[in-house]
This record gives C-alpha cells, structure tokens and sequence, in this order.
C-alpha cells in the first residue's frame, strides 16, 4: 500500500469521525451514520490494501 493510499484512508476515517460528531452534536442521524458510513469505507480500503500488499511480496 502506499503510503499516499494510506494517508486517504486515514483523511477518510477523521472525516467520518467529524461527520459523526457532528450528526451527535445535532441529533442528525443521517450525517452521523454518514460518518460511520465513511469511516468502515476507510477501513475496509485498508484491509484490501493489506491483503494486496500481502499478494505482492
């Protein structure tokens, strides 16, 4: 994975995370479940690079 790749992931996850304290603060449940929403996409992107990664060597 490189590490430009990983640096997205990780922007992804705080941008979900903001977007669900957020949706907390306001009692929005579509712009908090929007940031968990981000933030499994961010995690499921790094597991899938890991096993690539794996692949490669």
């Amino acid at each position: 994975m490189g590490l430009f790749d990983k640096a997205k992931n990780k922007a992804q996850q705080a941008t979900g995370k903001g977007k669900e304290a957020v949706g907390d603060a306001t009692n929005d449940d579509s712009t908090k479940m929007e940031g968990q929403a981000d933030q499994v996409k961010a995690s499921g992107k790094d597991k899938l690079e890991d096993v690539k990664d794996q692949f490669d060597n």
